[in-house]
């Protein structure tokens, strides 16, 4: 009889132990803060920019300042990769819409081509509002520039095989930047599930900025 009690104490114990513990791991697991990655070298950061968007409005590294946003690059005349990932950035800019602090900057490759107007109207086919996501054309040289060396994107083949310049053709990739203008993610702008981790981790930015 005895023996039965304290295996009947023993068992309680461990149940009570057992849900404290389940209880204190679940409390400090939840609590514990997401933090991403940050790329680049030790301080990288995206250079200062001018750009001209879709509105013929010009956009400087003073207009994204303090904000986190989402860069891109295309081209308006690709029948390649572009269509799929401007339409899979239709989802990032539904999920960030209202927010004065998160933005879109699609970026074009094909500056010659792509006027102020042809901007326009290839914005209107995803119903892009100039003052969240942009899409911006200027100085050839500035816009691969910032590609590598501010955004790192690297560059590759376009899957049509018809290169409009042999020095750059657009990467597959959006990067994300925080509010300090570093680099905190690459994502695959062809892939889903990588859309859907970027505005996740869009939310986990501003969580760790406020």
């Amino acid at each position: 009889m005895k023996n039965k009690n304290t295996t009947i104490v023993l068992v309680s114990f461990f149940i009570v132990f057992s849900t404290i513990f389940v209880g204190y791991f679940y409390k400090v697991t939840r609590s514990a803060k997401v933090v991403l990655p940050t790329y680049g070298n030790p301080g990288h950061k995206v250079a200062d920019f001018s750009f001209i968007n879709q509105d013929g409005k010009v956009i400087t590294n003073k207009d994204v300042k303090g904000k986190i946003y989402v860069v891109s690059y295309f081209f308006s005349t690709c029948k390649g990769i572009c269509p799929k990932m401007n339409e899979h950035l239709t989802k990032v800019y539904e999920a960030i819409k209202g927010k004065s602090d998160v933005l879109i900057l699609s970026h074009t490759v094909d500056p010659k081509r792509d006027t102020v107007q042809a901007l326009k109207e290839y914005s209107l086919r995803y119903d892009a509002d100039a003052k969240q996501w942009m899409f911006l054309t200027g100085d050839k040289k500035q816009l691969y520039d910032m590609a590598r060396y501010s955004y790192l994107i690297s560059a590759q083949d376009d899957t049509t095989g018809v290169s409009i310049d042999k020095d750059f053709i657009h990467d597959n990739h959006y990067s994300l930047v925080d509010k300090d203008g570093r680099i905190r993610g690459f994502y695959d702008g062809l892939r889903m599930e990588e859309v859907d981790k970027l505005i996740k981790d869009i939310n986990t930015l501003e969580k760790e900025t406020d």
